[in-house]
C-alpha cells in the first residue's frame, strides 16, 4: 500500500544492479535499485518483495509431498527501500495440510505479511480439467514498453510483450526479467514468476497512472493451480472500479504451457485533486 511520497527523503543511491536482493547473512536483507516502486521512488514495489517471501515460505521447514498452493500477502505500509530482515514460523502444522507464514520487517515493524497453505500433492491427472484456454506465447506478442506508463527501477528491469486488443481495465501481457532474484543465487520458476505478479495491476490500467487518480493495492491473493515453469508470465488482467473508493484486478497467470493460477488484488481508489487525467 502505498501513498503520496513525503516532501523530504534522502536520494535512492545511482547503480546497476545484478539482482533484486542481497542476502547479508544472519537474516538480514538489502534491496537494490531494480525493486524501486511505481509510485515512489524510496519504496520497494511489491513484485519482487513476492518472490522473496516466496523463497522464504519454500525454504521454511520444507517437506517432500507438499507444495505451497495459495500464497496471501498483506501490504501493512509503506515498503521502504534498503535493509529488512524476514521471519518465518509455522502457523498450523499438519501431514497433508499446513500453513507458513513470513513477515518482511524494515524499520523495527512489519510492512508485509504473506502466508502460505501448503497441500499434500497427489495424481489427480484422471480428473484434470481447465475452464480457460493457453495464451498465444510471448513470440507471437509486440513490444510493450511499461515504462511509457509507470517509472521506478523494477519496472525499468522487465521485458514486457503485450497481445492483441489491449484496452483499459483489459488485457493480456507477457513479461520476463533477466536479473536474479538473490545476488549469486539462480532463482527457481516459482519466486522468479510469483517476483512479477504483483505487476498485474500495472497491465492495463482502467486510468492513466500519471494523474486524475492513483490506484495502489492493499494485497495480493495466489492460487496455484500446479506448479508453474519458465522465465515468462502470461497475465490475462481484467480491472474493475466500484463507485466507492474499491476497485479488484484479477488475473489469470499462465506460463508458456499454459494456465497455471489466479491472482486476486484489492484496491484502493484516490483521487489527486486538481490532475488532469491523461490517455490511458
Amino acid at each position: 500500500m502505498t501513498h503520496a511520497a513525503p516532501e523530504e527523503h534522502d536520494a535512492v543511491p545511482a547503480e546497476n544492479p545484478v539482482s533484486y536482493y542481497r542476502d547479508l547473512g544472519d537474516g538480514r536483507w538489502e534491496s537494490t535499485r531494480a525493486v524501486q516502486g511505481a509510485w515512489n521512488e524510496h519504496e520497494q514495489h511489491m513484485a519482487p518483495v513476492t518472490g522473496l517471501l516466496t523463497r522464504a515460505l519454500l525454504r521454511h521447514e520444507a517437506r517432500p509431498g507438499l507444495r505451497l498452493a495459495r500464497i496471501g500477502c498483506e501490504i501493512l505500509g509503506l515498503i521502504p527501500a534498503g535493509e529488512f530482515t524476514i521471519e518465518t514460523t509455522t502457523l498450523r502444522p499438519g501431514r497433508t495440510i499446513e500453513l507458513v507464514q513470513a513477515e518482511m520487517i524494515a524499520n523495527g515493524r512489519a510492512v508485509v505479511r504473506a502466508t502460505g497453505w501448503r497441500l499434500a500433492t497427489t495424481d489427480s491427472t484422471p480428473v484434470t480439467g481447465l475452464t480457460v484456454d493457453p495464451l498465444p506465447g510471448p513470440d507471437e506478442a509486440e513490444p510493450y514498453p511499461m515504462t511509457e506508463k509507470w517509472g521506478g527501477g523494477f519496472i525499468e528491469s522487465l521485458t514486457g510483450r503485450v497481445l492483441p486488443d489491449h484496452q483499459p481495465g483489459r488485457g493480456r501481457v507477457w513479461l520476463t526479467t533477466d536479473l536474479p532474484l538473490v545476488e549469486g543465487e539462480q532463482t527457481g520458476a516459482l519466486e522468479h514468476l510469483m517476483g512479477m505478479a504483483d505487476a498485474a495491476n500495472g497491465v492495463a490500467t482502467r486510468v492513466h497512472p500519471a494523474g486524475g487518480w492513483i490506484f495502489p493495492n492493499v494485497d495480493l491473493q495466489l492460487h496455484l493451480l500446479r506448479e508453474p515453469v519458465g522465465a515468462w508470465l502470461g497475465l490475462d488482467v481484467s480491472v474493475d472500479f466500484g463507485p466507492d473508493g474499491v476497485g479488484i484486478t484479477s488475473t489469470v497467470l499462465h506460463d508458456e504451457i499454459g494456465p497455471f493460477g489466479r491472482s486476486l488484488q484489492i484496491l484502493t481508489l484516490r483521487e489527486m485533486p486538481g490532475a488532469q487525467q491523461p490517455t490511458p
